[in-house]
């Protein structure tokens, strides 16, 4: 190596990092950088665990999905529930979900988030009367809103509504059985013992359906891991929760093949998901996977007839709206421009909701706090990122 070449203090530094704080760092620039480096975000997601903390999930799930935190939608209104078609079926699933909230969580606040949740649910599908309602949706929505609170979540799930499960939303299940339909082939191309075993005891795809429209959430009862697997997924092609079906079924290979070769056996033992799988394994094969065997290729097989499928056909526009997002700190100042110029205005044109105005000062001056801490970050980042790392 040659001595000569020198070191700037920033690359010495990186180098010593250990591995998660190097990807703190990595994170918290890409966030900074104008654009925001959209792939960095992603790589983050996609590698060894994930985003690594709900304070960065907070951060860097908006932009994979190019959300403006400084332009939620507001909360549901209070007639959101009237005259809902599916206001029964929402509140019957919700009331059900006990086991998703966090073990030790007091009663009244687990009321508070069930009733957040069926606002939030019926006001996704209210704003967007092109969505059906499915049972599993609120698994979702659950994750999202433990994490990331009321409004963000609106803004999430209807995002990924009409994205990532579009197909998942439609009045019939013809799209959704069809997503199912590419596990077969995938397995026929990696273990075609495993898959002649699996077509000979007609135990069929069914036994997935409920990993794929609930992300997992519904069968992991570990918070964590579904957390990491949401990291995964909202970084990934919209199939990529059927790939990674597809992992854990190849994972399980030998006891599928010791099994009786019926339906009844296989659905049962495959319908059991195992609470200790290695994730970040599985996670990687995925990845490999999607690029060995990707869905065009695919399309070939016989089980997959020609079929629209919305979030594929809609992936690339979507991706590229990522690319063009401006930092949090500019959008904040945007904001702030926006506030001014309202309050300049003159009286007689101003909006006569004045609570609204007052409400908006509150949160412009809750942002310019984050903003303040926001720079002492960014100083320390010029000169000294040992300092930043701290921070973490």
């Amino acid at each position: 190596q040659d001595s000569s070449v020198k070191r700037t203090p920033l690359q010495s530094a990186r180098q010593q990092l250990p591995w998660k704080k190097q990807k703190l760092l990595d994170i918290h620039q890409a966030l900074n950088s104008d654009p925001v480096d959209i792939e960095t975000l992603r790589r983050a997601a996609l590698s060894e665990g994930g985003l690594l903390t709900d304070d960065i999930r907070r951060k860097v799930w908006p932009k994979l999905l190019s959300i403006n935190v400084y332009n939620l939608p507001p909360k549901p209104s209070k007639d959101v529930r009237e005259d809902h078609k599916d206001y029964r079926q929402v509140v019957l699933d919700v009331r059900r979900s006990m086991r998703r909230f966090p073990k030790g969580m007091r009663v009244d606040e687990r009321e508070v988030l069930q009733e957040q949740l069926i606002d939030i649910i019926l006001d996704v599908l209210r704003r967007n009367p092109q969505l059906y309602y499915y049972q599993g949706y609120h698994d979702i929505v659950v994750t999202f809103l433990l994490v990331v609170g009321e409004r963000m979540t609106i803004a999430i799930m209807e995002k990924l509504s009409n994205h990532h499960l579009r197909d998942f939303m439609d009045p019939t299940m013809d799209s959704t059985k069809h997503i199912l339909n590419y596990l077969m082939p995938i397995l026929e191309r990696v273990d075609r013992e495993l898959h002649d075993f699996m077509i000979r005891s007609e135990v069929g795809t069914i036994f997935a359906l409920s990993w794929l429209i609930t992300w997992y959430g519904y069968v992991l009862s570990d918070f964590r891991h579904v957390l990491r697997l949401y990291d995964f997924f909202l970084a990934s092609h919209p199939l990529m929760a059927i790939y990674f079906a597809a992992v854990t079924v190849l994972y399980r290979q030998k006891e599928v093949k010791s099994s009786e070769c019926d339906m009844a056996s296989v659905h049962h033992l495959l319908s059991q998901m195992p609470q200790d799988l290695p994730y970040e394994e599985l996670i990687g094969r995925a990845q490999s996977l999607f690029i060995s065997c990707p869905p065009s290729l695919l399309t070939q097989s016989a089980a997959l007839q020609p079929h629209n499928i919305i979030a594929i056909s809609t992936f690339t526009d979507f991706q590229t709206s990522t690319l063009r997002q401006r930092p949090d700190s500019v959008l904040r100042q945007q904001l702030h421009k926006r506030h001014e110029n309202q309050l300049t205005l003159p009286m007689s044109t101003q909006p006569a909701n004045t609570n609204q105005l007052i409400k908006m000062a509150v949160w412009g001056l809750s942002a310019t706090l984050g903003a303040a801490a926001l720079a002492v970050a960014q100083t320390a980042m010029d000169w000294a990122p040992e300092f930043l790392s701290q921070l973490f």
